[in-house]
């Protein structure tokens, strides 16, 4: 499913800065993928639960995810950028 834009939160673009630029670059690598097709496989996109239900997540690393939400109308909002463990 192609995602026609990403709106980013205040939050999400503060993560962002606090990064490194490697993880940069391969978070901006991912966004291609997740822009081209949402579902794709290399992103191990996935349903969250527990105090994130109703959220959805992809993978950037073994350890950094995306964490976001489906728009009504078809756009997506990216939350924030995290460790997998930070959530459990």
């Amino acid at each position: 499913m192609r995602v026609p834009d990403v709106l980013y939160t205040t939050h999400f673009n503060r993560a962002y800065k606090k990064i490194s630029n490697e993880l940069k670059l391969q978070i901006d690598e991912r966004e291609q993928y997740f822009l081209a097709d949402c579902f794709d496989i290399r992103l191990k996109i996935h349903k969250l639960s527990g105090k994130l239900e109703g959220l959805w997540a992809f993978s950037i690393t073994q350890k950094h995810r995306i964490l976001f939400t489906f728009e009504e109308d078809g756009m997506v909002t990216f939350l924030d950028i995290d460790d997998h463990d930070l959530y459990r």
